[in-house]
């Protein structure tokens, strides 16, 4: 078939040069401009040595919205609250737009001076772009012209819970969700909290209350979310563990798992298992894997999860994405095993 035309601004972060690995494996997209400005006239080779095998002498540009007019799909890896701008060069005049930070995720625009810190400049925009997790919202996305990638943790929290709050199985008050994620989630960008001194041998809890995927976690599994992120002395991967009350009190880890296998079990990129998960198991992939139990003794449902959150939890979800909106397979030149060791 004919090759999609695609480009990434702000492809100097980690989301960036993730999508930039599996596109270079895609065999229907090809590559045709670059941003980071950050990095202006550095090549891709040299700030990423691993790319050097497919991106030769490519040099990232200072974005320039002329360089993208007319492309098949643009994916936007830019800091949070960042691409309200881009998105007004680009809406409409690209085929789609995906974009992997938080400025189309919130349908409410209420909700981002609260949790962002700033007005929205384009609310009339966030009913316009799909959320972007197939599972949930495949139908809507063939010729959508926005895409909201979804946040790594969200990702985790939503496919682990959504299943039980569409369901009805769980009440809507009281879900809690404890996650780790490894230090690749905080960013390309040196900070004080993420150096190696730091990080290693470390473990801990931070944004607590307050952190600034709550809303969107809420509005995707229609539950009130108490949501306590930590940091996790790893570079990749997510583990999400996800408490929630049944609403009936007979309800068992055989119920739970059941329900699970009947969300999930036409998946392509979601494995469920008795066996606890492990962030190993997805290193590199685009998958997910689940299980759950119910603590006869307590009577809570927990339900744990984990993914990779450079690639299920974002730029293999982009992709993904891409995949259904340009009409492609959904699972074309996306893993599916993890690295192991």
């Amino acid at each position: 078939m004919e090759q999609a035309r695609v480009g990434i601004v702000g492809a100097s972060g980690f989301t960036g040069a993730e999508l930039m690995r599996l596109i270079a494996e895609h065999p229907h997209l090809e590559l045709v401009s670059i941003t980071g400005d950050s990095q202006a006239g550095t090549r891709v080779r040299d700030l990423y040595p691993s790319l050097a095998a497919a991106y030769g002498e490519l040099v990232f540009s200072v974005y320039s919205p002329e360089n993208f007019l007319g492309l098949d799909a643009v994916f936007l890896g830019l800091p949070h609250m960042a691409s309200q701008a881009v998105v007004d060069d680009l809406y409409g005049k690209v085929g789609c737009v995906l974009d992997l930070g938080s400025d189309f995720r919130l349908k409410n625009p209420a909700l981002y001076p609260k949790w962002y810190g700033m007005e929205h400049s384009a609310p009339k925009l966030l009913n316009d772009f799909v959320y972007g997790l197939p599972e949930l919202y495949r139908e809507s996305m063939p010729g959508a012209k926005g895409i909201a990638v979804p946040g790594c943790y969200p990702s985790a929290a939503i496919i682990a819970l959504s299943p039980f709050s569409n369901g009805s199985y769980i009440e809507t008050k009281g879900v809690i969700v404890d996650a780790a994620s490894g230090v690749s989630g905080a960013g390309r960008a040196p900070k004080a909290n993420t150096t190696f001194a730091t990080v290693d041998e470390n473990f801990a809890a931070y944004g607590l209350l307050d952190h600034r995927h709550t809303p969107e976690m809420e509005q995707e599994i229609g539950c009130e979310v108490l949501f306590t992120p930590h940091l996790a002395p790893m570079v990749r991967g997510i583990l999400a563990t996800c408490y929630a009350r049944p609403v009936n009190s007979s309800f068992t880890s055989a119920d739970a798992m059941q329900v699970l296998h009947h969300a999930y079990d036409d998946e392509p990129f979601i494995f469920v298992d008795k066996t606890p998960p492990s962030t190993k198991s997805t290193l590199g992939a685009n998958t997910v894997h689940l299980t759950a139990r119910v603590d006869d003794r307590t009577g809570w449902l927990v339900v744990i999860s984990a993914l990779d959150n450079l690639v299920k939890g974002a730029s293999g979800a982009a992709l993904q994405c891409a995949n259904v909106v340009l009409g492609l397979k959904e699972t074309t030149g996306l893993p599916s095993l993890g690295l192991m060791p």
